[in-house]
């Protein structure tokens, strides 16, 4: 399969995306809402057999973006899954750890640094923080825009 054929694939997953951002001619960004992101990601690690690299977890105030980064050796091409989280309150996406073992252990730091539940994953017992640190306390979350940091 060709870059090409690879990007014309995605075709299949349409229904599921807000838009695809091309960044490069090998970069390729897939914004979806949350609720859609386990099913993107199983068609591309599946599917289209790209690997799994990493996942990233970003506040951007109004809502939590996830990215799974994948990469489809073959052709160079970095497909990245961005999921929108726009429950700030209780912020959840399915777990790509159920088929992807390889994203169990980010999905339990972005948990612990940014209190972003995986629903299904295996094992969610904290990894990074200390069994005493506070519960709902999550250090990479920004402070909104009105609360003042002491």
């Amino acid at each position: 399969m060709d870059r090409a054929q690879l990007i014309e694939s995605l075709a299949q997953i349409k229904n599921e995306l807000i838009k695809v951002e091309k960044t490069t001619d090998s970069r390729f960004y897939l914004v979806c809402e949350s609720q859609n992101a386990c099913k993107i990601g199983n068609f591309i690690f599946k599917t289209l057999g790209c690997r799994f690299v990493i996942a990233t977890a970003i506040d951007s105030f109004h809502y939590y973006e996830v990215l799974y980064h994948f990469s489809h050796d073959q052709t160079g091409t970095v497909l990245t899954v961005k999921a929108m989280i726009r429950d700030r309150e209780n912020p959840s996406v399915e777990s790509l750890g159920q088929f992807i073992p390889g994203a169990q252990w980010i999905e339990r730091e972005m948990h612990d640094l940014m209190g972003i539940e995986f629903r299904n994953h295996p094992d969610m017992r904290r990894l990074i923080l200390a069994d005493d640190w506070p519960q709902g306390v999550y250090p990479l979350r920004k402070k909104p825009k009105n609360e003042k940091v002491n």
